[in-house]
This record gives C-alpha cells, structure tokens and sequence, in this order.
C-alpha cells in the first residue's frame, strides 16, 4: 500500500507542477522548462514516513520544485545561444516561477521553510559560479560544486525536517544523474559545463573541441570513474528505500555504460 500511495501521490504532485510551469503563452516562446522526476520523487519521499497531510506534502514538494525550475530555467539562458526575444522571456519565466515558489510559502506562512530554501538557493548559486568560472583546485572541488548544486535544495528541506540521513543517498543519486546528462552532452554536442571543467584540470592549454581522442578518452575515463564509484554507493543504499524509488532509481543507474571504447569506435 505504501508503494501505491506514493507512486499517486508523485503523479498527483506532479500534475500540479506541470499545471503551473506549463504555461500555454510561456511554452510557445521558451524550452519547455523540464521537471526532474527524480528530485521530485525523492521530495515525496522524503516526505511520505513523516506526520503530514497530503497537503502539506504537496505544498513543500511544489514549493522546492518551482525554485529548482526557475534556478534551471535561469540555467538555459546561461548555456544557449538564443535570440534577444526568447532570452528576455526565458529569464521572466524563471522569475515567474520564483514568485510562484514565493507565493505558495507565504500562503502556508511557513517562514522558517523560505529560509532554508533561500539558504539552498544561495549555495546553489556559490557553487555554479565556481564551476562555471572553473574556481577549483581539482577533480575533488569540480565533484563536490556538482553535487551541491544538485542537492543543496533537497538537503535544506532534510534538514528542516530533520532526517538528514537522507542526505548521502540524495547527493550521490543526484550527482550521478548530473553526470550521465554531463557526459550524453559531450557525447552529442562535443561540449558540456563538466567536461570543460574538466579540460582546464587537466589540458588547460587547449581548447576542448582540440582534444586529441587520447586526452578526450581521459576525461571521459575521469567523469566515468566518478559514475562507477556513485553507483556503488547508491547501490548499497537502496534497500533502505521504498519500492517505487528503488525501482526508479534502478532504471538511471542502468543507463550507465562505461566508458571511453564506444566513444572512441563512434569517433
């Protein structure tokens, strides 16, 4: 039963983020703002074992939501080459989703929960800054920026509720899906905010897209011993999870397939 209320109550949750993001004028002049399942999930989750209502659950999980969709939309305009129109609609359309974020905690008036989302988008925002202006001092500093900016949001909301054992699961979890989006990037585009992290680490003197396919197997060995070493972690942890997440949380870890051969063989 626990399964089913949960898998509903994800569904049912996520119905109303799509209600709210996927506004017909906005989708029609901006990328569809993308919602994470598995952030989402995980929220519900979290959520699910602790004394709430059903309405509590899904303000929180909404809440958290609109502020990551808004940080990520915000993110877009950064990594894209758009034109003037879509730019200044993309960025009002994250700080439309801001003021939703805003509004339905001040409606539950929970003051202390705005603080600690303001206090996840702070660090969220610190550690961008160093990744993208490649502040760090090697490939420990890149991993540890990554996972803060995935998960700063949902360990605020752990901490709040004060189950921060959750905290290992989420940060692995999260980094390694980053991660596997980090590398399918690079694979399609020959570019991504990672890898050109990575690049000044380790090549700082050549431009990424001047990789020989020995410096490119590299990175891509670099960014593959990290996906191996989460997903042994995650593994250990799913137990302790309910079913609905396990089964879920499965299907990304199988969408790792190491590591520089087939790049190497397509190239």
């Amino acid at each position: 039963m626990m399964v089913h209320n949960i898998r509903q109550r994800f569904i049912a949750i996520k119905e109303q983020v799509e209600k709210r993001v996927l506004d017909s004028y906005l989708i029609e002049y901006i990328e569809t703002p993308k919602i994470d399942e598995e952030k989402l999930l995980a929220l519900v989750s979290i959520m699910e074992p602790l004394d709430l209502s059903f309405n509590e659950i899904q303000n929180y999980s909404l809440s958290t939501m609109l502020i990551q969709i808004a940080l990520d939309t915000h993110d877009y305009i950064s990594s894209a080459s758009i034109d003037e129109k879509k730019r200044q609609l993309t960025v009002l359309a994250g700080d439309y989703f801001s003021g939703l974020y805003y509004k339905l905690l001040a409606e539950s008036e929970d003051i202390n929960m705005i603080k600690s989302l303001s206090a996840g988008v702070k660090e969220v925002n610190e550690n961008k800054i160093l990744v993208y202006q490649s502040n760090l001092d090697g490939i420990k500093s890149l991993m540890n920026s990554m996972r803060r900016i995935e998960s700063s949001l949902l360990t605020k909301v752990t901490e709040y509720f004060k189950v921060e054992f959750w905290n290992d699961f989420l940060s692995d979890l999260l980094l390694f899906k980053r991660l596997l989006v980090e590398k399918d990037q690079y694979f399609q585009s020959g570019y991504s905010i990672l890898f050109q992290s990575l690049k000044k680490l380790f090549y700082s003197e050549v431009k990424l897209e001047e990789l020989s396919v020995e410096q490119q197997q590299r990175l891509i060995q670099a960014c593959d011993e990290y996906l191996e070493r989460l997903k042994r972690s995650i593994e250990k942890q799913l137990p302790n999870m309910n079913d609905f997440l396990a089964q879920r949380v499965t299907v990304l870890l199988g969408q790792h397939q190491p590591y520089a051969k087939s790049f190497v063989e397509e190239g």
